[in-house]
């Protein structure tokens, strides 16, 4: 069965929005509110270790896909009023065969979250959080 990762950071898309984040990071890294964008981007790129992982992960696992979003490419792709209000950043899991899920609210959305904002603010460094992706993804 196809597992999908959607990956959501705590930030908007676009251009003027990753120049104010590379900013904050390098005035006041300390208030930065997404760990996962520290984790996985440096001040301007990704993170070598990160996307090396991505990559490797993605070619030995053909029914494994990643998905990356910002707040409002997330929200306007996966809205709905019964959707729940996740904390960001996160990783959500969706289910590829929503029949086969029931969240218990009757949407059969298959969103499940996969990393908590908690969980992901506990992680200290880009190796710690591959470790625990690999762990809970089973590889």
């Amino acid at each position: 069965m196809a597992r999908r990762l959607i990956f959501v950071y705590n930030a908007n898309s676009g251009k003027f929005n990753a120049w104010l984040d590379s900013a904050h990071k390098i005035l006041s890294p300390k208030t930065y509110q997404c760990r996962l964008c520290d984790l996985t981007y440096g001040i301007f790129k990704e993170n070598e270790d990160w996307a090396r992982f991505r990559e490797s992960v993605i070619k030995s696992n053909p029914d494994l896909q990643l998905e990356f979003l910002h707040i409002d490419e997330f929200e306007k792709k996966y809205w709905s009023k019964w959707l729940p209000k996740y904390q960001y950043p996160c990783i959500l899991e969706k289910s590829e065969q929503p029949q086969d899920y029931n969240d218990g609210f009757g949407t059969n959305s298959g969103l499940d979250v996969f990393m908590s904002q908690e969980e992901m603010n506990r992680i200290d460094n880009t190796h710690a959080l591959i470790d625990s992706i690999t762990k809970k993804l089973k590889l």
